[in-house]
Parts: C-alpha cells; structure tokens; sequence
C-alpha cells in the first residue's frame, strides 16, 4: 500500500508544524548521528527517497554534491521542497519510493532519513537501490527503531501520576502493519525486526558498514524538555551499507 498521509491537509499542517519542519536537520533528535554515517558528498550524485521538505537534498548540495535527486509521494511536500531551494542541481520528482525506476549505476549515494517503515516491501526497496548505485556505492538510512515499532500504541507506560514508568515491547517478532496514532491520525507503518533490516540488505548484496540506535545529543538533552526520557530507549535505527 503506498500511502500518502501528507497530502491530507490536517495532517500536513500539524507535520509542517513540528521542530523538524520549520528549523531543519539541526531540529531532528538523530541528525548528529546520521550526518557521521554519511560518507564523502563532493562530486556525487546523490538520491534521497522520501525527501520531503528536502533538507537532506540541500545538505548534500552544500557538500557540494554533483546532482541530487529527491524523490516523495506527496504533492504537498514536493511543493515546499521546491519553494526552499534555489538550486538547478537539486530536482524533485514525484513518485512512490517502490516505484523508483533509474538506470543502473546512477548514484554514488542513496539516503532515506524515516521513510521506508512507510514501506510494505522494504526487500524490494532494498534491491533497487542496489541496482541504481554505483559498485562501492553507500545506503545511509534512517528508520523508527524495531522496540519503537513493535507495538501500534508506540508510546510509555505511565504511573498513577502520568509519570513515565518503562517503554513497553510486545509482539517484536510479529512483523507487519501497525496502525499508530500520529499527529493525531492513524498511520500506518510497517514493524520488522532488526534481523530482518541487517538481514535484508546483506541479501540485496550489500555489505553493512555501520549501526547506529539514536539517542539525544547533550545539547538536546540540556535543552529540550523530556529529552533525557529518550536514553531509555531507541527511537531511531541507522545503517550505512555498501554495494559490494
């Protein structure tokens, strides 16, 4: 199912609003992390699936990137992409991530930074990265973590005073759709175990060079309010891989 909340008003509004929207990589929890995953950006050509506002897009231009591609579902992201960026080696294209269709060996680089657990098929995904990067090539990608995933309510365990207790893991090994609550809407995300990304990828014939489980930089945790809760647990799983 290709699914295509952000071009739903509400829902696009109340995402637009987020920190991660209106201040950029510098707002998103993961972006300290994901930024040292990256490789070299100079003189690549570079494509960003589910790009969204296109701020990965940009990043890799000011690295001096040769070209980017980003590539989303939604119309209404796309727009906003297009309105922040002066840039005629930055394109956009309209398109679901499963049905990218490029020519072999055309990218150095693929980044995805929280799309793919929107994907049912991630396997399929997963080889046609391969075939459109270049031998020697990077994946870098960015996704909800397994423990984050595993249950649909995705949320704490609170006390008798609304404090938080634990985060609850269920149903790990039950991979498939989940239906979580998000910015006050159902969506619908796709739960698989870590296993199954490492595992994924190492059969799509790429070799894993790096993994990472998100946590706050101190600067987030000295600054935003319930920051600290999120060392209790991973919200974000990251890994770089290389076409072998």
């Amino acid at each position: 199912m290709k699914q295509n909340k952000y071009d739903e008003a509400e829902f696009f509004s109340n995402y637009s609003q987020m920190p991660r929207s209106t201040q950029g990589l510098e707002a998103a929890g993961e972006w300290h992390e994901l930024r040292t995953m990256l490789p070299e950006l100079k003189d690549k050509n570079v494509l960003d699936l589910g790009c969204g506002f296109g701020w990965h897009c940009r990043y890799a231009r000011e690295q001096q990137a040769r070209s980017v591609i980003g590539v989303d579902l939604s119309e209404n992201m796309l727009q906003r992409a297009r309105e922040m960026t002066d840039d005629s080696r930055i394109e956009y294209r309209h398109m679901a991530i499963e049905d990218i269709e490029f020519a072999p060996e055309q990218f150095d680089v693929v980044i995805s930074s929280l799309a793919l657990h929107y994907v049912e098929h991630v396997d399929q995904v997963f080889a046609q990265i391969h075939a459109c990067l270049v031998e020697g090539g990077t994946l870098v990608y960015s996704v909800e973590h397994p423990i984050f995933t595993a249950r649909a309510a995705q949320d704490w365990h609170y006390g008798p005073q609304g404090e938080i207790m634990h985060w609850p893991v269920d149903d790990y090994h039950q991979e498939g759709k989940r239906v979580a609550n998000f910015l006050n809407q159902d969506v619908v995300k796709y739960h698989r175990t870590l296993a199954t990304h490492l595992n994924g990828l190492i059969q799509a014939g790429f070799v894993i060079q790096q993994v990472a489980e998100s946590k706050p930089s101190p600067e987030m945790m000295d600054q935003i309010p319930g920051m600290r809760d999120e060392n209790r647990r991973p919200m974000f799983l990251m890994i770089a891989a290389v076409k072998a």
